[in-house]
């Protein structure tokens, strides 16, 4: 379980920590929990991926089918 591991440090330490995540998910086969506001990296990364509003989930999906949406990426990637 992760909370914003990427907040406030270097872009490329950033970029690092996103490799060794998926790494650890590829090699160890491990699920990860994952709250991040770099949301493009994140969802490059994700299997699985979710939007919330004020506490309900209102749109899931694999992190592919997030980004390759005209609507989510307007709505809430601000893309």
């Amino acid at each position: 379980m992760l909370d914003e591991p990427s907040l406030g440090i270097a872009p490329n330490l950033g970029d690092r920590i996103f490799e060794i995540l998926r790494e650890i998910n590829e090699r160890e086969r491990l699920t990860i929990l994952l709250v991040e506001q770099n949301v493009t990296a994140s969802l490059r990364l994700a299997h699985a991926g979710y939007v919330l509003q004020t506490g309900r989930k209102v749109l899931s999906g694999t992190g592919e089918e997030f980004l390759d949406s005209e609507t989510v990426r307007k709505a809430y990637l601000g893309m």
